[in-house]
């Protein structure tokens, strides 16, 4: 079994903002490989399936976004999966240029209070995860209005290549090639 579990807020108010990136790539996935995400188990909406010949879970925490760790403990004892091995995370980057991916294998929380609560929760900073650029916060913005705003129609589009590629990236880390999802997905993309 394997745990892709995408970083959002549950209320309806963020539903396509720039801090429900995750979400959208697991609703992607779910759409793609036609797995129903609407069980609610582990403070969190699940779907069980299978991409790409591999068993897994996609996860939706639903504790909002500062304790998406508590969902994710629980999924993964209830699961006993090996966060290191058979967990991805999917959550938004501001340091990263809007649809722009960066994957690693382990790494800290850089800033956000998702993983932040991840990290405390697993007692580790070892899981693989895709951060999904949502851009760089406009000066004299505050950060959580800006995580918290919408895409422009421009960068909706360049949002949309994104999440097909987190998808394209989540089916090769699952099949254990996290190297090969690094070396074709970690570049910027091309002008």
């Amino acid at each position: 079994m394997f745990i892709i579990a995408g970083l959002g807020n549950p209320d309806e108010k963020y539903q396509g903002t720039r801090h429900n990136v995750g979400f959208d790539v697991v609703d992607r996935l779910a759409e793609k490989y036609q797995i129903a995400v609407d069980t609610k188990k582990h403070r969190a909406l699940i779907g069980k399936g299978v991409i790409e010949g591999q068993k897994v879970l996609l996860v939706k925490p639903q504790t909002y976004m500062n304790l998406s760790g508590e969902s994710i403990r629980s999924l993964v004892e209830y699961y006993k999966i090996d966060p290191e091995e058979e967990l991805l995370v999917i959550y938004d980057d501001i340091s990263l240029e809007v649809g722009q991916l960066r994957i690693r294998r382990k790494g800290s929380a850089g800033g956000h209070n998702g993983i932040k609560n991840i990290i405390a929760n697993l007692g580790s900073s070892v899981f693989p995860r895709i951060k999904v650029g949502v851009g760089e916060k406009p000066k004299g913005y505050d950060l959580a209005d800006y995580v918290l705003g919408k895409f422009s129609k421009e960068d909706r589009v360049l949002m949309e290549e994104g999440y097909d590629l987190a998808c394209e990236a989540s089916a090769l880390i699952m099949q254990g090639a996290i190297n090969q999802a690094m070396n074709e997905y970690n570049q910027k993309k091309k002008e």
